[in-house]
């Protein structure tokens, strides 16, 4: 079966940065792209940022571009996320999901683990 573990996530402030890992498991890491959703209390689920399968190509939301990379290592079976430059507007659960994430349905989101909190606040 699917395993999304993430970690990394914590409270940083305005303008500083966190870098959040994905440890995959249960399938063949290297042949699917990769995505990071997240979902801020009280908001609907968002599409952040997605690779494709050996990190040739990178999507980023307008929101985060610039300031978020999406990055994996195939060795490792791990996605990352660098996040610069937060905003509070940054503050949120934040998922990795197997492939494009989309659509939001019981059978992609019932994958996604349990996520890990973003706060950003000062």
């Amino acid at each position: 079966q699917v395993q999304l573990v993430e970690s990394g996530g914590g409270l940083a402030q305005p303008g500083g940065s966190l870098r959040l890992s994905c440890a995959a498991s249960g399938f063949t890491f290297s042949s699917y792209a990769m995505s990071w959703v997240r979902q801020a209390p009280g908001k609907s689920l968002e599409w952040v940022c997605g690779i494709y399968s050996d990190g040739s190509h990178t999507y980023y939301v307008d929101s985060v571009k610039g300031r978020f990379t999406i990055s994996r290592d195939n060795a490792k079976n791990t996605l990352y996320l660098q996040m610069n430059s937060l905003k509070p507007e940054d503050t949120a659960l934040y998922y990795c999901a197997k492939g494009w994430a989309l659509p939001f349905d019981d059978v992609n989101v019932g994958s996604w683990g349990q996520g890990t909190q973003v706060t950003v606040s000062s």
